[in-house]
């Protein structure tokens, strides 16, 4: 099995570029959308590996990169690991997107976000949500999931951020891996 591992937004390379996009960011913690998508993403990366299967990961700042690369590279499966951001701080909570036409990233969804709902007693399930205006998704040629792991603009949320990511990318692996035994 071949799973493609998107860590969301830009390189931390490209830091101090004009065009520069890390993501949503948490001023008063520090923490940066892409820092924190791309540790999870390496973790899930090697927990997948030692499960058997074959990945590749790919941070980039073009969608179109991201997509025609796992495209070319005939993934099974894909994965785009994001952090959550709302003005409001009230907001909090995990959930998993997919294309509605597909059956398969749904059933991919359904089983990431209950791994991850499963293992933080306090985090809000938001669910599996269906959206077709996102290039991760639309683009892709296999079953594919935008992972929005929590809220980095809610307070506990950023804590989980911070201090869980390892438990973040366990749940994740579990969860392709539920995908992949069901």
């Amino acid at each position: 099995m071949k799973i493609f591992i998107n860590p969301g937004h830009d390189q931390l390379e490209l830091e101090g570029t004009p065009d520069y996009d890390p993501g949503a960011v948490n001023e008063e913690l520090g923490l940066r959308e892409n820092e924190i998508a791309l540790t999870i993403g390496e973790l899930v990366e090697n927990y997948l590996t030692a499960a058997g299967c074959t990945v590749k990961l790919l941070q980039h700042e073009s969608l179109s990169k991201i997509y025609e690369t796992a495209n070319d590279w005939n993934a099974d499966l894909f994965i785009s690991i994001h952090c959550n951001a709302y003005a409001s701080e009230a907001a909090n909570g995990t959930e998993t997107l997919a294309y509605p036409d597909d059956a398969k990233g749904l059933k991919l969804a359904a089983c990431i976000n209950s791994q991850i709902v499963n293992t933080f007693d306090s985090i809000t399930d938001r669910g599996v949500k269906t959206r077709t205006d996102l290039a991760v998704l639309n683009g892709t040629d296999m079953p594919a999931v935008l992972v929005e792991t929590a809220f980095i603009s809610n307070p506990d949320d950023a804590i989980l951020l911070m201090d869980r990511q390892d438990d973040f990318a366990r749940a994740i692996a579990r969860g392709v891996t539920d995908y992949l035994m069901g």
